[in-house]
């Protein structure tokens, strides 16, 4: 069994080793860790002679390889190639390693001298034997690590500061930022027309002002676009008009000025991150990069769209390291849920102010939240921004601090809207989109004095705050969790009692407000919060129409297996139950590549204002219809057969294989999908992975993979680093799965509030295995068993479309656990499902293609 870089059980030294399969196969992991603030060296071994895979700080010389003579090669050749440069470097000729056109490590000889001699005579004198570097000998400084002094590091801040003579050139900004400074990735969060391209435009005629070296990357602009632009906003001529190609002399002569500025353009249509990661090394003195622009929506010909963005930031990230620039990258967006997944070092979001010529700037920064803000006067007939005066003081009067007048709203509706800026500006993550959509329109509808808008939210707020939100356990969340209580307290009793039956399992309300799930409330959403009130772990009364906590306390307490329902609260910041999200439900939110999918406006019956999906189906799909696929009851027909451990969950690290006698959570690496036309088995769990690729799942998840690699879809079998098991039991939860279809059976039949109840009822008791507040009271304490459960839900889910993919239907989306959505050619469904009621069946509706995607309600 390998190990992992980060499990040194065999060392040489405080070097971990490896033979040459488990570094072949482990190669970027290693490299990342040469990488890291800890420069940590590996051995590899590989028919009796060893070599160092080492640091660049290691063999100096490596980090100007072309220059030295030094035999490159990138990641992807050193893999396959490894046994061969494990032998050279043991000879004493040390080859150098690169991601993409980067250096990123190299291999040393250990047990012998270096017989290549570097170009560079100081490169060359610095090189000694198992790859160490002659420097004045530092006290307790472990042997091939960088440790800095606490007055290095603050010479070195003082001395750096922001890049060189690099500043946004726009004086609020810049103070609001502290300009820009190399190796950080700066994202500029707008949507269209705000005139976030402008911002990177702005940085980058800063620098070219400076004779500074600019690459500017234009995924969308086109170089004559950028052009325009810049002469547009140097000349202060007209933009419009500089598309007619006529110029006024003035013009002419900045034309003439900006002729031999050193600005590279990018503009072809194949431009990816990686291309942009390739090309910067090339640029002598380099002094700022500008990516202009990440597209929210996927665009078949714009590599940097869609699902790849996540990848491409992260490439962009590392550049900004690797090359010691400051990186711009604009997208076109300030969704909070796309922002977050960026995780860049600094990101600017802006908003226009409703009725004013203000576009305002939030800073944030990666590790702080938000830290300044600032505004910007937009001048967009000459392609630029402008800076502002502040307004007086007494022109507008607030609640201290607040930034939002207080003619409108009440001090409730203000406190939530500020409580809520660290989310919705995308500063913060760990808030539900949903949640952070509401709260932003809010924020919208104080500051423009909207009192009909504010009106209209009021009640989807209202019922917001009564079923809670979960929030992340730091300043930003409590003081958020603090505002909806507040909030909640001040309106009517009747606002906070318990969420209607068709309310989300989590508790939050969908896009717009509306707080139904889609299909039934026992096949709602992830949890974003548990949606429990106090008096929801007390069994039913004598006579209910569904005494579903009842049942299921019943299922367990009879068990022969003596499961533990609660785990104590002393244990529960320890072993395996920290480990356990609401990630690991692994639900699908998939649409076809080739879809374009589009969030609409739409009024509902009761005149509640929402927005839903609408799919565009592109001509290649042929004549057809969308057909929506409802499952029923996804939650309580997963109860039927969930792999769970009733017991304690033992550590019992990695193994070898799964053991189907056992259940619990697993760290695995995510699996290589090259189905086409489905979603990755994993669903959203794909993005929750550490830094090391891995993500922990329930025993559903593993089961699945199993049987995807045992059927040939998938190349290779799980990969178990660790886990937490325990012996396992399908069916602890199956009288309450019985007990639950019976029930639906007569009362689907007779509908109204007894069929309302017996739903509300399934959701409280399935709610209640997790209850995510302390003072919340439950007869369980059991996350794994919840997270299997939904788990359980989401694979079968997945599996029903799977099988309709196979036998040639085509799918559209794949959302949650219940909901898909097929192209059918004629009005019928795919004959993998069956319709009706019961557990397991599914509802079927036909749309035309471009017609908005109802849920709940609707």
């Amino acid at each position: 069994m390998s190990q992992s870089p980060q499990d040194e059980t065999v060392k040489a030294g405080s070097r971990a080793v490896k033979n040459v399969s488990e570094a072949r196969e482990e190669l970027h992991a290693l490299v990342k860790l040469a990488e890291g603030s800890d420069a940590r060296s590996t051995v590899i071994r590989n028919r009796g002679v060893r070599a160092l895979l080492a640091p660049l700080d290691h063999f100096p010389a490596a980090r100007r390889p072309d220059a030295n003579g030094l035999p490159t090669h990138s990641l992807g050749s050193a893999q396959k190639e490894l046994g061969d440069l494990i032998a050279l470097a043991a000879q004493g000729h040390p080859q150098v390693l690169r991601r993409y056109a980067t250096p990123v490590a190299v291999l040393l000889p250990l047990d012998g001298p270096i017989t290549s001699t570097p170009s560079d005579p100081a490169a060359a004198d610095a090189a000694t034997a198992g790859g160490a570097v002659n420097t004045q000998p530092t006290p307790t400084r472990e042997r091939g690590r960088r440790l800095a002094t606490l007055g290095d590091a603050i010479g070195d801040v003082l001395s750096t500061g922001s890049a060189a003579s690099l500043s946004f050139g726009l004086a609020g900004l810049d103070q609001a930022t502290g300009g820009l400074h190399p190796g950080r990735l700066v994202l500029v969060a707008a949507e269209p027309q705000v005139g976030g391209s402008l911002i990177g435009l702005a940085a980058a005629r800063t620098a070219l002002a400076r004779d500074a070296r600019v690459l500017y990357a234009a995924s969308g602009p086109s170089s004559a676009d950028i052009t325009r632009r810049i002469i547009a906003a140097e000349a202060g001529g007209d933009y419009a008009r500089l598309k007619t190609g006529v110029l006024t002399p003035h013009e002419q002569e900045v034309v003439e000025r900006l002729r031999h500025a050193p600005l590279l353009i990018d503009d072809g249509s194949d431009l990816t991150a990686e291309a942009i990661a390739d090309t910067a090394p090339l640029a002598d003195n380099l002094a700022l990069v500008v990516v202009d622009r990440l597209q929210r929506a996927r665009n078949p010909r714009l590599p940097l769209s869609g699902e790849h963005l996540p990848e491409a930031s992260q490439i962009l990230r590392e550049l900004a390291r690797t090359q010691h620039v400051p990186v711009i990258a604009v997208l076109d967006t300030d969704d909070p849920a796309i922002v977050n997944l960026l995780d860049a070092d600094v990101i600017l979001t802006l908003a226009t102010v409703p009725g004013q010529q203000v576009t305002t700037v939030t800073v944030a920064e990666r590790d702080l939240g938000i830290i300044a803000s600032t505004s910007l006067r937009p001048d967009l007939a000459h392609a630029r921004f402008l800076d502002t005066t502040p307004a007086p003081q007494e022109t507008i009067t607030t609640e201290a601090g607040s930034g939002l007048p207080d003619s409108v709203g009440t001090a409730a509706d203000r406190e939530l809207a500020d409580a809520a800026l660290p989310f919705t500006s995308g500063a913060v993550k760990g808030l539900a989109a949903e949640a952070v959509h509401l709260l932003a329109a809010l924020r919208t509808a104080l500051a423009g004095g909207q009192v009909k808008d504010l009106d209209e939210l009021h009640t989807e707020l209202k019922a917001m705050a009564a079923a809670g939100v979960r929030t992340p356990d730091s300043a930003e969340g409590r003081r958020l969790t603090a505002a909806l209580h507040a909030y909640n307290a001040a309106v009517p009793a009747a606002a906070t009692t318990q969420p209607p039956a068709d309310a989300a399992v989590g508790g939050t309300p969908s896009a717009g407000g509306d707080t139904t799930a889609e299909g039934d409330d026992e096949d709602a959403a992830r949890d974003d919060d548990d949606g429990l009130v106090p008096g929801d772990e007390e069994e039913e009364p004598e006579g209910a129409v569904f005494p579903g906590l009842k049942i299921l306390k019943d299922a367990v307490q009879r068990s022969k297996m003596h499961p533990i329902p609660v785990i104590r609260t002393e244990d529960r910041e320890s072993g395996p139950w920290p480990l356990i999200s609401e990630d690991m439900s692994g639900e699908p939110k998939w649409v076809h590549p080739d879809v374009t999918s589009t969030r609409v406006a739409h009024i509902r019956d009761n005149g509640k204002r929402v927005r839903r999906d609408k799919f565009d189906v592109p001509a290649s799909f042929g004549d057809g219809l969308m057909c929506l696929i409802d499952r029923n009851g996804s939650y309580p027909s997963a109860c039927s057969a969930v792999p769970l451990a009733p017991n304690k969950l033992l550590h019992t690290g990695p193994l070898n294989a799964f053991d189907k006698s056992q259940a619990g959570i697993y760290l695995i690496d995510i699996p290589e999908w090259n189905v086409p036309g489905m979603p990755h088995p994993l669903g959203q769990l794909i993005d929750r992975t550490d830094e090391q690729g891995r993500v922990w799942v329930t025993t559903p998840h593993i089961k699945q993979l199993e049987r995807l690699h045992r059927d040939g879809h998938l190349t290779q079998r799980v990969r178990i680093h660790d886990s937490w098991t325990g012996r396992a039991n399908e069916s602890l939860f199956k009288p309450f799965y019985t007990a639950a279809r019976e029930a639906r059976a007569d009362l689907v039949q007779v509908g109204g509030d007894a069929y309302a109840a017996y739903k509300t009822r399934v959701s409280i008791a399935l709610r209640l295995l997790w209850p995510k507040r302390q003072e919340q009271r439950s007869p369980f304490w059991r996350p794994d068993w919840r997270m299997s459960m939904v788990a359980e839900a989401s694979v079968r889910h997945w599996m029903a479309a799977f099988k309709a993919v196979q036998e040639g239907h085509t799918l559209i989306a794949l959302r949650k656990v219940d909901a898909a959505i097929f192209w059918t050619p004629d009005k019928t469904p795919p004959n993998t499902y069956r319709i009706g009621t019961g557990f397991g069946e599914v509802k079927a509706k036909f749309l035309q293609a471009g017609e908005f995607i109802p849920e709940g309600d609707d």
